[in-house]
């Protein structure tokens, strides 16, 4: 059982309790504005370019046998990715890894060996593997898979997703996690199609779902300035939490401006659009409006 992956984090402390691996799923069915982590949409491999590595010796075009890389008068590479074939040469002819492959495929047993690596860290942290992405519930039976594999090895399970997939999927692999991080972005319809591509009809079904099944959910939204910050949308977003029992915790996590250079990277900066991050004022308003609400709140995480 083969999955594609685009990064695995050892050590991270974000995206759950402790200390953690977070495996990254390549492919994701929704296209937010703002997403940091593009390199994740695409279900298929990607060449990234690192401009500020190159050292412009030209090594890459002259490996390239589909002439997919050229150079300009400066120097500066560029890709035709209609011609790229993904074949890796120009990989293995840059000195200077300026040349990069967004996605591999990986087993479901090299996913785990590089858990067991983390072991003593998971068991002093309290922490474990969190799928993340891209979304992993756009590849339920590489997950499924893991998350079994994972738990027979007592290690344990967070799954980071947008809730949107169909619904015996979402509940299949949410009975496997240890934690769910649900991301909830907007609460009004169009406007979630606006910004994400996608409705939200399936995604709130799906977190209302969660509560049958006793596992604890963080929610996390990701503020995004003139998105979704307005006082709207944070009264309908709170009223909706209020009515679910199992919402241990609300993670405001500030828009970063991490993804615009990776835009760039994969040639579809005219794909995304960039804002402003939010002020600390900003931030600190949201996190105290959840908390007057009654939710426990915690900015990142």
């Amino acid at each position: 059982m083969n999955g594609l992956i685009f990064d695995l984090k050892h050590y991270a402390v974000h995206d759950g309790p402790g200390i953690r691996l977070n495996v990254f799923f390549k492919g994701c069915p929704l296209h937010c504005l703002w997403c940091h982590n593009p390199e994740g949409i695409s279900f298929q491999p990607e060449l990234m370019l690192m401009p500020n590595r190159c050292a412009h010796c030209g090594d890459c075009v002259r490996s390239c046998r589909y002439e997919a890389l050229s150079q300009n008068s400066e120097g500066v590479v560029s890709v035709d990715r209609t011609r790229c074939t993904l074949c890796r040469d120009c990989l293995e002819a840059c000195q200077r890894e300026a040349i990069a492959m967004a996605g591999q495929e990986m087993s479901v047993d090299e996913v785990v060996n590089e858990a067991e690596k983390d072991r003593i860290f998971f068991e002093q942290s309290g922490g474990g593997v969190t799928l993340t992405g891209g979304e992993p519930l756009a590849q339920p039976a590489f997950a499924a898979s893991l998350m079994g594999e994972l738990k027979k090895r007592s290690i344990q399970v967070a799954l980071d997703t947008s809730g949107y997939a169909d619904p015996e999927v979402f509940l299949q692999l949410a009975k496997k996690a240890d934690l769910i991080l649900f991301d909830l972005k907007i609460m009004d319809n169009k406007k979630h199609r606006k910004y994400t591509g996608v409705a939200n009809d399936m995604i709130l079904d799906n977190l209302k779902s969660l509560d049958k099944l006793g596992i604890p959910v963080w929610v996390r939204l990701p503020l995004i300035p003139g998105v979704n910050d307005d006082v709207e949308n944070l009264e309908a977003m709170a009223n909706f939490l209020s009515g679910l029992k199992l919402i241990k915790m609300i993670n405001v996590l500030p828009y970063h401006k991490g993804g615009v250079e990776k835009f760039y990277r994969l040639g579809r900066d005219n794909e995304f659009a960039v804002y402003t991050p939010p002020s600390e004022d900003k931030v600190e308003a949201v996190i105290e409006f959840f908390k007057n609400k009654g939710f426990r709140v915690k900015k990142g995480g």
